[in-house]
């Protein structure tokens, strides 16, 4: 696989393989029996409410797997079936869920471990193995690796995210440098950063603020390398590398606050250099942030105003779009709850759940109301099956059986 014919080019290589392969109606049987659920079919019959022992499920509107997520999972089962007699390898995880990676495992599916430093070991892949990349996608340096070991490459990166690699490619041919809004250790961030040649992460409208000051009024460089030390290019030089920008983003970040991290560099920009020169040193990101992203959040800004007495939201601990599913909650004043699945709701009334802000998950005791009629809102990431869903409601009923 060179350059000229590599995944992200025209050409692809013999070995590479971007769409699925034609098996799709014999996976669906084993996808629907894994992640479909009468539950919540009958809960969207009844317009996403549901009564039972005196507690009220409201569902978000839109909530669960997304079309880039169903493709991605839809890929790794076709891929099983594609190749039966070969070692299939998924790099980490196909998503951020940890029941649909079981269920790859299950099926004898193996993961590429993790390193502590974070780099993968793809030590054990060997010639004529099937790696499958995840929705999320892969870095070029990741890419360069498999390259060397002559295996089959399955890439289910969604299109979403394949569109915000074009748009920092594009800035690195125009000598742009890349000012992306995302988590610097996320798979997709960090796959996009390594397509975009000069970049800089910033995570919140706060970074960027401090960026657009430094911007005006200078300061000093070692203060600012040491703020986004994890976030910047090798050999960034924020006197240099912030002259001509461009903003993308992690596409599961809020459409919002991307919206205003534009905003906020093109008016900085403006005020450095001028409404003249503005595209001299500033390009827009143009639409970037996924429909199913953007379509959850909405939901869930909408059924956040209803009557409710607390929030669950149900999502993959380390899944960036269920976190900020919880995020709007939270900035709400709602009771809420980011829970993996149905094994963090405990017997005694206890539920284990990750707190905005932490890494890691805790333990509360008689979370839920004991007695009289209760109305609990719910919602789930992109990456979260009905069936996972489902399961939950199922464990909340019994709270009150």
């Amino acid at each position: 696989m060179t350059k000229e014919n590599s995944p992200h080019n025209s050409k692809p290589a013999a070995n590479y393989h971007r769409k699925g392969f034609g098996l799709k109606d014999v996976v669906d049987v084993e996808l629907k029996k894994d992640y479909d659920s009468d539950l919540i079919a009958r809960l969207r019959a009844g317009g996403n409410v549901l009564t039972v022992n005196g507690i009220t499920i409201k569902l978000a509107e839109a909530f669960g797997f997304c079309w880039g997520v169903d493709r991605a999972v839809s890929m790794a089962y076709e891929t099983k079936q594609h190749f039966p007699d070969r070692r299939v390898w998924i790099t980490n995880e196909i998503i951020h869920n940890p029941v649909v990676n079981q269920n790859l495992k299950d099926m004898g599916i193996d993961f590429i471990q993790t390193r502590p430093d974070g780099s993968k070991d793809i030590s054990p892949i060997g010639a004529g193995d099937v790696v499958i990349l995840p929705a999320f996608g892969a870095s070029l340096e990741e890419l360069t690796l498999l390259d060397t070991l002559n295996c089959e490459i399955v890439d289910t990166t969604c299109p979403w995210v394949s569109r915000v690699w074009n748009r920092v490619v594009k800035y690195d041919k125009s000598d742009f440098t890349a000012v992306i809004h995302g988590k610097p250790k996320h798979e997709e961030t960090v796959a996009t950063a390594s397509r975009a040649g000069t970049y800089l992460i910033v995570q919140s409208f706060e970074d960027a603020e401090w960026v657009c000051r430094y911007i005006i009024d200078g300061g000093r460089k070692s203060e600012f390398l040491k703020r986004f030390a994890s976030g910047v290019s090798p050999g960034f030089d924020p006197d240099c590398d912030l002259i001509r920008i461009g903003v993308a983003n992690q596409t599961t970040m809020f459409k919002g606050e991307t919206e205003q991290i534009g905003k906020l560099f093109e008016k900085t920009m403006i005020t450095k250099y001028g409404p003249a020169k503005i595209d001299e040193h500033f390009l827009s990101p143009g639409d970037t942030i996924c429909d199913a992203t953007q379509e959850r959040q909405d939901a869930m800004l909408k059924l956040v105003e209803e009557k409710l007495d607390l929030m669950l939201v149900i999502g993959g601990f380390n899944s960036s779009n269920t976190g900020h599913l919880q995020e709007i909650a939270h900035k709400r004043g709602l009771p809420s709850y980011h829970i993996d699945g149905p094994d963090c709701l405990g017997p005694g009334n206890v539920i284990r759940h990750k707190p905005l802000e932490s890494d890691q998950s805790q333990s509360k005791e008689l979370f839920f109301p004991q007695s009289g009629d209760v109305i609990v809102g719910v919602t789930s990431g992109a990456s979260t099956p009905d069936q996972v869903v489902a399961d939950v409601l199922e464990k909340i009923f019994v709270l009150r059986a």
